[in-house]
């Protein structure tokens, strides 16, 4: 393979994903089930990599946050992965089914060329969740167990680097991985509370803060109407962006959850302009850190043709309850 085909097939390991079926802006009747798309933390990777001298070897250089460096002494072996810490961090640990900010450097451990990055363009990394569903096992691998702040030098074997469903290409060959790892996103809105507003539907929030919808007995309204239930200070979710969120959907017509995140694992990422209208209106312009309440008229929802794989029918008036936990 040549370098050129290396970097693209690693560029994909590390891309974000961007939506769920649930929400994708469409009236296909066979379009999947809501959450047949939004894979669950994976259990294939929770212990952290040992250290050992090839990982110990490997110099790397730059600050964390800047894209870094290496200088490799020879070709590395990498029979097994391994990893060392580069710089500290004081922040909390990361685990599997943590969605992580973080910047990544993927490098040739045979030559030490770079072969693909992410996350340093805006100083606040790209939004990663730790799974296996996402990930091959040495990029998931080297995701794990880094401080907040910290940065991490892993050697990745050949055996960790390949992808659960082999191709017609060329296998991936050996890593020298670096991550940086910025933060681990909240599970749910941290914002303060604000005051109700009436006519909107009630939403009361369990210890973990899964939120439980009650719907007025009253007719929806025609328009699109937002209410923000916390407001958080964190920055502001621009048009387009990915967004990183914990939401609930539930049918005005009959009070029911028809598809959440709440209860797989993980945070969902979005994209704003992969997701039904109203959805995307109801995030774009909202602080990282707040949770609102959106009224999803048919016409900004899924229209007359509904989404019957999700028990939407045709002119139904959907309530999402969405923490904005990330944005990239």
């Amino acid at each position: 393979m040549t370098a050129a085909g290396r970097r693209a097939r690693l560029l994909g390991l590390i891309g974000v994903p961007l939506l769920a079926a649930a929400l994708v802006g469409c009236t296909d009747d066979a379009a999947p089930e809501p959450s047949a798309t939004t894979p669950g933390a994976s259990a294939a990777a929770t212990a952290c990599l040992g250290g050992g001298a090839e990982a110990d070897s490997v110099e790397v250089s730059g600050e964390v946050g800047q894209k870094p460096t290496i200088a490799l002494s020879g070709p590395l072996g990498a029979a097994t992965s391994q990893r060392a810490v580069v710089s500290q961090g004081t922040g909390p640990e990361t685990k599997s089914g943590d969605v992580v900010q973080v910047a990544v450097t993927v490098f040739d451990a045979t030559t030490g060329a770079e072969l693909s990055s992410a996350g340093y363009e805006r100083g606040s990394g790209e939004q990663l969740t730790i799974s296996a569903d996402y990930y091959v096992p040495g990029l998931e691998a080297a995701l794990l167990c880094n401080q907040a702040g910290s940065r991490s030098v892993t050697v990745a074997s050949a055996a960790d680097m390949q992808p659960a469903q082999t191709g017609t290409a060329p296998p991936n060959a050996a890593a020298v991985i670096v991550v940086d790892t910025f933060s681990i996103v909240p599970t749910r809105a941290t914002g303060v509370d604000q005051p109700a507003q009436s006519g909107f539907p009630e939403v009361a929030l369990a210890d973990d803060g899964r939120p439980t919808v009650t719907i007025p007995d009253a007719d929806p309204p025609a328009e699109l109407q937002v209410e923000v239930l916390k407001k958080g200070d964190g920055e502001v979710v621009p048009d387009p962006a990915n967004v990183t969120v914990q939401y609930q959907g539930v049918n005005w017509r009959d009070g029911e959850v028809f598809d959440e995140s709440w209860g797989k694992g993980t945070p969902t990422p979005f994209s704003t302009a992969q997701v039904v209208p109203g959805f995307a209106a109801a995030m774009i312009g909202q602080t990282v850190g707040s949770q609102v309440l959106v009224v999803v008229p048919p016409a900004e929802g899924y229209g007359d043709g509904g989404q019957p794989s999700a028990g939407i029918e045709g002119g139904d008036t959907l309530v999402f309850v969405i923490d904005v936990l990330a944005v990239a």
